[in-house]
């Protein structure tokens, strides 16, 4: 994981930092934000606890030891989240995530590492965040996308924006994949999911069509053989995440979408709505095929917009059958 200094840190913050991405096998994203929130809330313990003068975030936590932890309870961890709120401003998503954290970590200090006997978090009480539908693009921006990338003239852009608007597969699976990955023959492709979770992605007829002209092309550029990845830079090495995101943010400018708040992920959020919407796909289908854990995660795709409510309010048989009579106006 990038951007922290071991050296910064008390020891069972580091040890449980390798707990989570050795053992759980968490992605270094979750795991970089598991770490500001619990390194912000030691912070906060040991200014709090010495009564010391001083900015919460430049507080010096490498030497606070288990005497430490053993102190701390439920009352400190809800004045932990008051600050968060009232002194940072945190969204109430965000002071959730914070919740999620450390319940992780004071369950590895109490249940792995037995530093503390008893789990103050365990109990820890606190709204769950009103979700919100995710963003998506319709049907016809979804044609406007695929077009502009397709007048931009490159077959490896239009082949990935092809892929995430057809198999609903994260930055990084895409990024990951290998040629050797793709098996024409049963058309579908290996991805490497969250947790190293490997799983099959089957691919239609305009993800085949896109991936042969794309391979093409890519045969036919010099020395680009000896790399595995399936997508490669101008530097003939597999291009990188935040590469792709600009593809992806220009081809949306060309589209005249951009300022819809549309990312990589949204084109996640575009395939698994436009599967539901239009092919019939239900969320047992679709866990499986975005690579969910949960089917609770799943369920975020089955909303269904203002049109298709519309649509099956008026298409009810019993639509267009009137009152015969008009109502007295005494009644």
């Amino acid at each position: 994981m990038k951007n922290y200094n071991s050296n910064e840190n008390p020891e069972f913050l580091n040890d449980y930092l390798v707990h989570i991405k050795v053992v759980q096998m968490l992605s270094d994203r979750t795991i970089q934000e598991y770490y500001f929130d619990i390194r912000l809330f030691l912070k906060y313990i040991y200014c709090m606890s010495n009564d010391v003068d001083g900015e919460i975030v430049d507080m010096d936590i490498s030497k606070m030891n288990s005497e430490d932890l053993k102190k701390i309870s439920v009352s400190d961890i809800y004045n932990f989240i008051f600050y968060t709120s009232d002194e940072r401003q945190n969204s109430d998503r965000a002071r959730y995530r914070k919740v999620s954290s450390l319940r992780s970590f004071f369950r590895y200090l109490s249940k792995t590492a037995h530093i503390i006997d008893n789990d103050p978090a365990k109990d820890l009480d606190i709204p769950v965040p009103k979700s919100s539908l995710p963003k998506f693009l319709s049907l016809n921006e979804s044609l406007r996308l695929l077009e502009a990338s397709d007048n931009n003239d490159s077959k490896r852009d239009y082949c990935m924006i092809t892929l995430f608007l057809n198999c609903g597969i994260r930055l990084s699976e895409l990024v990951g994949i290998n040629i050797s990955d793709i098996d024409f023959y049963e058309n579908r492709m290996k991805v490497l999911g969250k947790g190293n979770k490997e799983r099959m992605v089957y691919l239609n007829a305009a993800c085949i069509d896109a991936l042969e002209k794309y391979l093409v092309i890519r045969k036919n550029i010099p020395k680009a053989s000896a790399e595995p990845a399936l997508f490669i830079s101008n530097q003939n090495k597999r291009i990188s995440k935040r590469r792709v995101q600009q593809i992806v943010e220009k081809t949306l400018s060309d589209a005249g979408l951009d300022g819809k708040g549309i990312t990589t992920h949204k084109l996640r959020h575009t395939a698994a709505t436009l599967m539901y919407q239009y092919g019939n796909a239900d969320v047992l289908t679709l866990k499986e095929l975005l690579g969910h854990a949960s089917i609770s995660t799943t369920e975020v795709y089955t909303h269904l917009n203002n049109d298709i409510v519309r649509n099956a309010i008026e298409s009810n048989p019993l639509a267009d059958v009137k009152r015969k009579k008009a109502e007295k106006d005494s009644e």
